[in-house]
């Protein structure tokens, strides 16, 4: 009998998908040698850039993972995403976006820039600023190890722990952001304790997981909040609508434009190498590479997405053409003549 692969608005051969993945990781691995693993953290630095995994797991059908897909990796700035679900469900968007704007933010992640001058509030909660800013509110109201749990359940592993070399490495090298959480505190935006709030936030980021446990969370979101195996509501629709739109405009730092045009994913990517898609109503994808781009992405793992993205109906975007047909080439002549103050 033939195994099939849901994904998008036709059924895929699963060898078929697999072997379009398999080719895909070839042509990522090409992309290795640009990047750099995140060394400015010591223990990020020890990480195995060559090391490249993916899972697909589709909201009907059998998951793919191919590669490095079970190596343990800190999860970082993807961590941002469970806060942020966690936010939404307790205070909700109106009290959450007092604190923190819903805009890109143009800069580097651990920018201080347009804080300091532009804004008297972060740009968005997925850079460093805003998440900062949410751990500040999150702290008076859960603690450390109800979001290691919750954070246990959304990506569906139970082995998911704290890496302390990877915290105590972080909070060793982390003035940039504790010098951002002191910038919130003089705004009012941090109303609590400065350092617990950044203790706190970065705890998060310690978190060791999966590429297969980012899928099983992102798989969920691209299913409205709900397991599809289980049926059980994990977050709200309201919740996982705002967290795929930030996704898309905001996840991939200042690359999230270009990233968008290209791939047309919503993904979250983490220093650690990690990045969680979402097609949404199609499949939860994780992805780890930790040689990292100039805007601290995952380079082959951007690369990997991108090629897979049409080809698996995985983008939002979805171009049949690509498929199909070979892309037709227009030029002005083959518009109506009509179409005022059109140039010619």
């Amino acid at each position: 009998m033939t195994k099939t692969l849901h994904v998008g608005y036709e059924m895929m051969d699963h060898e078929e998908a697999i072997r379009i993945v398999e080719d895909a990781i070839v042509v990522a691995r090409e992309e290795i040698p640009k990047g750099a693993v995140a060394d400015y953290i010591p223990e990020l630095g020890k990480a195995d850039p060559d090391q490249l995994g993916i899972c697909i797991y589709p909201l009907s059908g059998e998951k793919i993972c191919l590669g490095d897909y079970q190596t343990r990796f800190t999860i970082q700035s993807i961590s941002k995403i469970i806060s942020l679900c966690v936010a939404l469900e307790l205070f909700g968007p109106e009290k959450l976006f007092e604190k923190v704007e819903a805009e890109p933010s143009g800069e580097a992640f651990n920018s201080l820039v347009e804080l300091d001058l532009n804004s008297n509030k972060p740009y968005n909660p997925l850079i460093n600023s805003g998440a900062l800013a949410v751990a500040g509110m999150l702290i008076e109201e859960v603690s450390f190890h109800d979001m290691l749990r919750f954070a246990r359940e959304l990506c569906d592993d139970d082995q998911i722990v704290m890496n302390k070399d990877v915290y105590n490495s972080e909070m060793a090298t982390c003035s940039r952001n504790r010098a951002i959480a002191y910038l919130l505190e003089s705004k009012e935006i941090i109303q609590t304790d400065v350092e617990d709030a950044l203790q706190f936030y970065t705890k998060l980021c310690s978190l060791d997981v999966t590429a297969e446990a980012l899928a099983n969370f992102a798989n969920r979101l691209a299913n409205d909040g709900v397991g599809n195996l289980s049926g059980k509501r994990y977050l709200s629709s309201e919740t996982v609508r705002i967290v795929k739109t930030l996704m898309l405009t905001c996840g991939m730092y200042d690359g999230s434009g270009t990233y968008a045009v290209e791939v047309g994913i919503p993904t979250k990517s983490g220093v650690g190498g990690g990045l969680l898609a979402v097609s949404d109503k199609r499949a939860g994808i994780g992805v780890f590479g930790p040689s990292l781009d100039s805007k601290g992405n995952s380079i082959a793992g951007c690369r990997l997405l991108k090629e897979i993205a049409n080809k698996l109906r995985l983008t939002l975007f979805f171009d049949t053409d690509l498929l199909h047909a070979s892309r037709k080439k227009y030029s002005l002549n083959d518009f109506p003549k009509h179409i005022p103050n059109l140039p010619r």
